[in-house]
């Protein structure tokens, strides 16, 4: 069966075309910039052949036109038609409370996803409107949708709910939702097939690290608790999100600065974070290269970004009572070796022991980063996000499934 998966943001679409079961990926890429000048895609083809094209695009149905065009182009030889596309697999990133696993789309699931909109207003929208552009554009393909917020719905009740009057639970769903749900299920899962240990019997911590982050604990495969909150603005530093926060002070700056409710939206979730903290850019790779040239706000931030980290870890450690695994992910998990031993040093007391220069080597690939030796195994796994969505697709909509 060929899937298409779809990541569809407020202002992008990724794509991947996987062919099942395997998982052997034909092409994926991306369309930038939707409803934008200067927008445009890229593609990378199962060969490594990469194709980049311009265009201003409109609408997220004007960017999966584009898509379905692209695929089936005969001079890239990806697809020979779309009446080959078997199924279609969404990323949706809020399903509140309705959803605990992968969906087959259908009208109620999209009123619930339209109910989960206050939950995640910056996200939910575009994901509905690559929902329903593929109804009209393939209106014959069946379609899943693969939740960030499913994999959490396992976190006990003393973990999810804030210290807030419970009626406001009762009446809004105020609680931790958690987010990146299907980067942490695949990096945990394949970080034990790296290392030949069961998944069920594993105490985990999941650390995805990037311009959005978050850390997982996971004991016996389930999420018991996790960074992200509400919203993916609770939890660590991040590139412009400013993470953990006394409201007591986000009321004060609301005071004293006369922000309205969207202003202080646009200042925790916008303007915060490394970017806030160095006053240079929310890229790592720039906040780095500022503090080796001495730059005394960029070293702050990468200490405060790796000492928030490093408490997570110390809590959900606690929490589990006791790790065996420790799994960075993520644009800077993956890549960024200098932060990785940033927030490992001085961990040893719980069995974490790095091995310095399998850190420095380790770019962009899996493997294990911790000495041989040290209690706790602690690996680099690269995400795959869209192969979990096109597996789970295909469970849903497969020969077996359908």
């Amino acid at each position: 069966m060929i899937i298409l998966v779809l990541n569809c943001g407020s202002s992008s679409i990724k794509f991947q075309l996987s062919e099942m079961p395997g998982n052997s990926v034909r092409v994926k890429g991306i369309i930038e910039k939707i409803g934008l000048k200067g927008g445009g895609y890229k593609l990378i083809l199962s060969t490594g052949q990469q194709v980049d094209g311009q265009k201003d695009i409109a609408t997220h149905r004007e960017g999966i036109h584009d898509i379905l065009e692209l695929i089936t182009r005969p001079s890239l030889r990806i697809l020979s038609s779309i009446t080959r596309i078997g199924a279609v697999g969404h990323r949706v990133v809020h399903g509140g409370e309705f959803f605990s696993g992968s969906v087959v789309i259908d009208r109620k699931v999209t009123d619930a996803l339209r109910h989960c909109t206050d939950l995640a207003p910056l996200h939910n929208p575009p994901n509905l409107a690559g929902i329903e552009a593929v109804t009209q554009l393939l209106p014959r393909v069946p379609q899943a949708g693969v939740f960030d917020t499913a994999f959490h719905q396992t976190m006990p009740e003393h973990a999810y709910l804030y210290g807030l009057p419970f009626s406001l639970y009762e009446k809004y769903r105020i609680r931790r939702y958690g987010f990146h749900g299907t980067s942490h299920q695949y990096v945990s899962k394949r970080a034990c097939d790296i290392l030949g240990t069961d998944y069920g019997l594993m105490k985990i911590i999941s650390c995805h690290l990037g311009n959005g982050s978050s850390i997982t604990a996971l004991d016996g495969g389930f999420s018991v608790d996790t960074s992200m909150g509400m919203t993916p603005t609770e939890g660590l530093i991040m590139g412009t999100r400013c993470g953990d926060l006394d409201p007591g002070a986000l009321l004060k700056i609301a005071e004293k600065e006369e922000l309205s409710i969207n202003q202080v939206s646009d200042l925790i979730n916008k303007r915060s974070g490394m970017l806030g903290i160095s006053g240079i850019s929310p890229d790592m790779r720039d906040i780095g290269q500022a503090a080796g040239e001495g730059i005394g706000r960029a070293e702050l931030a990468l200490q405060m970004f790796a000492y928030r980290i490093k408490k997570y870890i110390g809590a959900y450690t606690a929490v589990m009572n006791g790790l065996d695994i420790l799994v960075f992910t993520g644009g800077i998990g993956e890549n960024d070796s200098k932060t990785r031993e940033r927030i490992l040093s001085g961990l040893s007391f719980l069995g974490i022991e790095l091995d310095v220069d399998e850190n420095e080597r380790m770019k962009g690939r899996e493997g294990l980063i911790s000495r041989k030796d040290a209690k706790v195994r602690v690996l680099v796994v690269p995400t795959n996000e869209e192969m979990v969505i096109a597996s789970e697709t295909y469970r849903l909509l497969g020969p077996a499934g359908e």
